[in-house]
């Protein structure tokens, strides 16, 4: 029996998918996994128990993803499964920047009592006149996913987009659209874009990574969307350029003390995933990670440990040891694999930055004896031995 604990509301029709011998619940204690949507986990002090944290969405900046990987617990997320909301959230942030729909509502709906409506809408619609989105250009910061399906969006309408990823793999790069010019120097973004949207994660490496030198250079009236993460602007350098008119309107999806007063914002109550066709999708992809975890050791979608997939266990065990990335690992945990008289019937090792993983089919069984031996090598951090 696997006991998984539920923090903040998981879609039900994800946890359908949880076989029999799942149990779940928000009460559970010393879990063998957990599911998380937004809940701050930074000052959660795991049990011991715990060997997954799943994401339901995509950012895993509100779990302590250096801390869990020193303590053995391989953290997973959603890629991808609220790229369409949030998507559709990026386009709407468009609409409402460039035509002032917002400014235009407020007014219209504070006519009440007026003797000749009809007359007084057609005198007070110059106010909110705007752009268009047609021919005007695009700048993406991010073709993950998400980045992916708001410049193919972009083309669609008949935008130039212009796309920029800093961390772009050959995955996302095979699948990038051809009309998206790619420029490998952000300030071609800057230069070149009316309307300019990031969807990149928040990490030290992308932290304020739109800063005055970039906003500096920017075209007259730009129209700048953050749907992806608080932290990714610097905003003592944005004030100054909304104040100045030189950035047109900022779109945020997070907004804290600082956004809030800020002018010419429009700010969202972090509403860019929240569809029940986003929360569904997020909940079953981070379910089915779950389950193979458990149940086979495999690894899907991890942000702290590499991904390893070697098919449903059908040996008598599978051995997965979670460990640094450091020399002679394999070497020290095969020779005790010798030592025992283990036949090793398949092996796959992989790495990512700092730790790694080694995953061994056997074809005998084996004690807490030789889980106490691995443990024992130096910078192994977590032994499974999965049937």
């Amino acid at each position: 029996m696997y006991k998984i604990k539920t923090i903040n509301n998981i879609s039900n029709k994800g946890l359908k998918l949880l076989p029999e011998n799942f149990k779940y619940s928000a009460e559970e204690e010393n879990p063998d996994a957990i599911l998380v949507r937004s809940a701050d986990l930074h000052d959660v002090e795991f049990p011991k128990s715990v060997r997954y944290i799943g994401r339901a969405g995509a950012g895993t900046n509100n779990i302590p993803v250096d801390r869990c990987a020193e303590e053995g617990i391989v953290v997973c997320n959603a890629p991808g499964a609220n790229a369409n909301a949030v998507k559709e959230l990026a386009l709407t942030g468009m609409l409402l920047a460039s035509r002032d729909i917002i400014g235009a509502v407020n007014w219209a709906n504070n006519l009440e009592g007026h003797e000749n409506i009809k007359k007084d809408v057609e005198a007070g619609k110059k106010a909110f006149a705007g752009p268009e989105l047609k021919g005007k250009t695009l700048g993406v910061i991010g073709l993950g996913a998400t980045g992916q399906l708001v410049a193919s969006a972009g083309v669609e309408m008949g935008m130039k987009v212009i796309g920029y990823d800093p961390f772009l793999s050959i995955k996302n790069a095979l699948h990038l659209d051809t009309k998206v010019n790619y420029t490998e120097d952000i300030k071609e973004i800057f230069k070149n874009s009316n309307y300019i949207s990031l969807h990149i994660p928040y990490s030290e490496a992308t932290k304020n990574i739109v800063n005055g030198e970039l906003l500096e250079i920017a075209k007259d009236g730009l129209v700048l969307l953050n749907i992806a993460r608080g932290g990714l602007v610097d905003i003592t350098a944005l004030k100054e350029y909304l104040e100045n008119g030189k950035v047109k309107k900022y779109v945020c999806d997070f907004p804290d003390e600082e956004t809030i007063t800020l002018p010419n914002t429009i700010n969202l109550p972090h509403i860019g995933a929240s569809t029940p066709e986003s929360e569904e999708n997020s909940a079953k992809m981070v379910v089915e990670e779950l389950i193979d975890y458990l149940e086979n050791g495999n690894i899907k979608n991890s942000v702290n440990f590499p991904n390893m997939d070697m098919g449903t266990c059908n040996s008598v065990h599978r051995i997965l040891v979670l460990h640094r990335n450091i020399p002679s690992m394999i070497a020290q945990i095969t020779t005790i694999l010798a030592d025992e008289k283990v036949n090793i019937s398949d092996l796959l090792n992989r790495h990512k930055g700092k730790f790694a993983a080694t995953m061994i089919d056997i074809d005998s069984e084996v004690d807490e004896n030789l889980r106490k031996k691995l443990y024992a090598i130096k910078g192994v951090l977590r032994v499974r031995l999965i049937k």
